[in-house]
């Protein structure tokens, strides 16, 4: 199995010599759930096999694979590329199993498979065998992305972050569920202390959620119903302006079954916090074993979290030459539409094209960055001055500063160096 280096080198051979070239076999896959459709072609758009379906097992990769090298050597040809479009997880198994034997897989984006679907034959239609060979087609343009098959601590990483996110939106959800169905409903006055002091606020709900029971208590048995840890003056005042407004809530007559449905869902939120909050554990833990993690621990505005998240999205930081292609990762790269007379006028923003999940940690880290240290809050307001009118400049230079920290942290990983403000010029 060659390594990702190596892997990297033989890709970036690939894009700049395959456009006519006679040397390698192209093979486009459509993939699927329990069968793959293959296109083989050339790059000089010579085809060589239509149509190759072969099943999601070992057997059917080895087909593959078999077919690849009888062909590859039918036609005295020199290299096999595999290029894949990825689709969901379904992708994964197939294309694991090809680097692993040491085949050079590249994949293709979506946007460019559709984009690229009618300019084969004029026609928008769409089945397996016309996207295998569209696929194939795009390779034979170089219109192709690296595979990237990290460490295996990089891959766990990534999948526990997939998972926690998961969590966050289920634990939105149920949030989202509290608020918007149990407490319109029933005690509408409710919903204005969902956002202080809600560990005792969860506990009136998952307590006693009709205001009808609350204004049956006095507040003393109402306060000691509820409270299991007492908090202090604070937690009585809280507690205090809730059990008043029970007292006078216009919300429907609730039964046992919204009392049931309170204390379901709100076990159901502790719960699934307490799982949250292990897999940080988890998380960090299996961060503490790279070397890179202490360097962004030590950047300004990048805490554990948007370290891991960094860590797990640039994986090896040497695949990377300029740092166009680091900003590019995270979608934070300008973009617009600059054509004719109004070429002047046009306004670039961001693409959106890259990662989603990192963007939006590395706008986390700005806002904190640029609010609470004081090197960044003195680069954020010089940066500022004399554009203080200028419609949504403040969101601007936002991202501007997150993509500054990405770079910063890109930098901090392939020197494994400690952040220093002193070196900020060469970052």
């Amino acid at each position: 199995m060659q390594t990702e280096t190596e892997r990297l080198a033989a890709y970036r051979q690939l894009r700049t010599g395959i456009r006519g070239s006679e040397k390698h076999l192209i093979a486009g896959i459509d993939i699927a759930k329990d069968k793959h459709y293959a296109f083989f072609g050339t790059a000089t758009g010579k085809t060589l096999c239509k149509q190759f379906t072969f099943p999601n097992s070992n057997e059917g990769f080895e087909l593959l694979c078999s077919k690849a090298e009888t062909l590859r050597l039918q036609h005295q040809l020199q290299q096999v590329v595999i290029g894949v479009e990825p689709t969901a997880n379904y992708h994964k198994p197939l294309a694991d199993h090809l680097v692993r034997h040491g085949l050079l897989v590249v994949q293709v984006s979506g946007v460019a498979v559709k984009k690229n679907r009618e300019l084969l034959d004029g026609r928008w239609d769409k089945h397996d065998r016309k996207d295998a060979a569209n696929i194939a087609d795009l390779i034979a343009q170089g219109k192709c992305q690296f595979y990237d098959y990290p460490s295996p601590a990089i891959r766990e990483l990534r999948e526990l972050l997939h998972l926690k996110h998961t969590l966050k939106q289920e634990e939105h959800r149920i949030k989202t569920r509290i608020r918007n169905n149990l407490l319109a409903q029933f005690f509408p006055e409710m919903d204005q202390f969902m956002t202080t002091c809600q560990q005792d606020t969860l506990a009136v709900i998952g307590t006693c959620c009709s205001p009808e029971q609350i204004a049956t208590l006095d507040y003393e048995s109402f306060f000691a119903k509820v409270v299991t840890v007492y908090k202090g003056k604070r937690q009585e005042e809280h507690l205090l302006r809730i059990w008043q407004c029970a007292r006078a809530s216009i919300g429907c007559l609730a039964g046992n079954a919204p009392i049931y449905e309170g204390k379901v869902l709100i076990d159901q939120l502790l719960h699934l916090r307490q799982i949250i909050k292990e897999l940080d554990e988890q998380i960090a833990t299996l961060c503490s074993g790279f070397e890179e993690y202490p360097c962004l621990l030590s950047i300004p505005g990048i805490g554990p979290a948007i370290s891991a998240t960094i860590l797990a999205a640039i994986g090896n930081p040497y695949r990377f030459d300029t740092t166009k292609q680091v900003i590019k990762l995270a979608g934070l790269d300008l973009s617009a539409s600059r054509s004719g007379r109004s070429a002047v006028n046009a306004t670039p923003i961001i693409s959106k094209r890259g990662q989603a999940e990192l963007r939006y940690a590395l706008c986390q880290a700005a806002l904190v960055a640029g609010s609470r240290n004081t090197f960044f809050r003195c680069w954020f307001a010089k940066k500022l001055q004399g554009r203080e009118r200028e419609r949504g400049i403040v969101g601007i230079l936002r991202v501007k500063l997150a993509a500054k920290l990405l770079v910063i942290a890109w930098t901090m990983m392939k020197k494994k160096e400690m952040f220093a403000y002193e070196r900020l010029n060469n970052c």
